[in-house]
């Protein structure tokens, strides 16, 4: 199945720009502090596939001096609408070029590369991102499980898609955000543990944590698979040998 990139429509780019952190979407920013002050020494961060700046605007509220990137003109200029204090800048895909090496003490990635297809791009972007890094410096790769595209949510849902359980990683998988009002499904690229990994070896990046959030029943909410199964994996890197 050829891939789409939804985020590029400008109507579902405005639907998506309004979103916070409902629902399951608050599993994926829940563990970020902790896991920041955990991992991350300074607080000089990059926003890779920063959108419409919701994960950008995040990150300064967690004290961090952060610049957001993208590579839609489109979503920079409504990060820069709602934010317009922010550091927005659009990109070329994997053109790092304008940013100073070795400068960043985080770099952050909020779902940027579950709209990323094949193995060789996924590596090129990261090996890119990880020569900006700081020698101490972490990736925070924030990701959806495989689980999410088979199972219901309180912000997705999956039961019109069932061909997703026959799909492999590298394929094009299909989920409906209920979370926004375009009710168009979203198109991602289905990528397990094991790719993942192959990845991360191939851009000489170092797992140092792998955290797998799931909903607390005292959490509030009327949570459907969150407390069973995690929707997102959120991935923390150094920087390997070259």
């Amino acid at each position: 199945m050829p891939f789409s990139n939804i985020y590029e429509d400008a109507r579902y780019a405005d639907a998506y720009a309004k979103l916070e952190f409902p629902g399951t979407y608050a599993l994926a920013f829940r563990d970020l502090p902790e896991i920041f002050a955990t991992h991350v020494r300074g607080k000089r961060a990059l926003d890779f596939g920063c959108g419409a700046g919701r994960s950008t605007r995040f990150l300064r509220r967690c004290g961090f001096d952060a610049v957001g990137v993208d590579i839609s003109e489109d979503m920079v200029r409504r990060g820069r609408q709602l934010d317009p204090d922010g550091d927005y800048r659009v990109i070329a895909e994997g053109d790092f070029g304008a940013l100073p090496r070795g400068a960043f003490d985080l770099v952050f990635s909020a779902f940027a590369f579950d709209n990323v297809p094949t193995a060789e791009r996924k590596t090129r972007i990261l090996r890119g991102l990880r020569r900006l890094l700081a020698p101490e410096g972490r990736c925070v790769n924030l990701v959806s499980s495989p689980d999410i595209y088979v199972n219901e949510w309180v912000s997705f849902s999956t039961r019109d898609f069932p061909e997703n359980r026959l799909a492999r990683s590298g394929d094009v998988v299909r989920i409906l955000n209920t979370a926004v009002a375009d009710g168009r499904p979203v198109e991602d690229i289905l990528w397990t543990d094991d790719a993942w990994q192959a990845v991360f070896a191939a851009a000489a990046m170092v797992q140092v944590e792998a955290r797998r959030p799931l909903a607390r029943q005292d959490e509030p909410g009327k949570w459907v698979s969150e407390t069973r199964v995690a929707p997102w994996v959120i991935y923390v890197l150094a920087p390997g040998p070259d």
